[in-house]
């Protein structure tokens, strides 16, 4: 009886070892497989030899650098500051970080901010004939008496357009160094 019971102990305590150090077999160690493309419907009709390369890209930053933002406001579009067009086509969505300094200190607080308008010919020609906006993605940034330094919070959008204008306004009484960075998501 006492035989049996350690027996049965000394297994208990084996199996888990012999587990341990039994090799793991991942999804890198599986043989290559072939693939089988069917085809649609003529809109999504596929020819050829269909192959992936590398990594698949879900993501891309875009950075506009040390772009210099006299004061002006927002309330007349025709005045702001052009910062550049950014390429979004191919992605869903675009996560907006704006961030600077001033020269000096500010003698009131303010804001900064960025509008991405969409790059398309009525839209920017409606903004310049009229002042207005349409579909405008916006972030912008407080800036503080005391502080030199500004920064905004990340603000995700939906992006709607494969390109949109840059356009820059600053509410503080001081020109601002400015960087927008656009990372462009699924």
């Amino acid at each position: 009886m006492l035989r049996s019971v350690l027996m049965a102990l000394g297994l208990l305590l084996l199996v888990p070892g012999l587990i341990w150090l039994t090799p793991s077999v991942g999804a890198g160690d599986d043989e290559v497989r072939p693939v089988r493309v069917i085809n649609f419907p003529e809109t999504q009709n596929v020819q050829g030899r269909v192959s992936i390369e590398g990594t698949l890209r879900q993501a891309a930053l875009t950075s506009l650098r040390e772009i210099e933002v006299p004061p002006v406001g927002p309330s007349d579009p025709r005045k702001l500051i052009s910062a550049g067009v950014i390429t979004t086509d191919g992605f869903g969505a675009v996560v907006m970080s704006l961030s600077g300094s001033t020269k000096g200190r500010a003698p009131r607080p303010g804001e900064v901010g960025a509008l991405l308008i969409p790059d398309e010919e009525p839209i920017l020609r409606l903004m310049e004939e009229q002042g207005v906006l349409q579909f405008a993605l916006e972030v912008k940034a407080p800036v503080a008496l005391n502080n030199p330094i500004f920064s905004s919070a990340q603000e995700r959008r939906l992006v709607g357009f494969p390109r949109y204008r840059v356009l820059l306004y600053n509410t503080s009484d001081r020109t601002v160094t400015v960087d927008l960075f656009a990372y462009l998501t699924m």
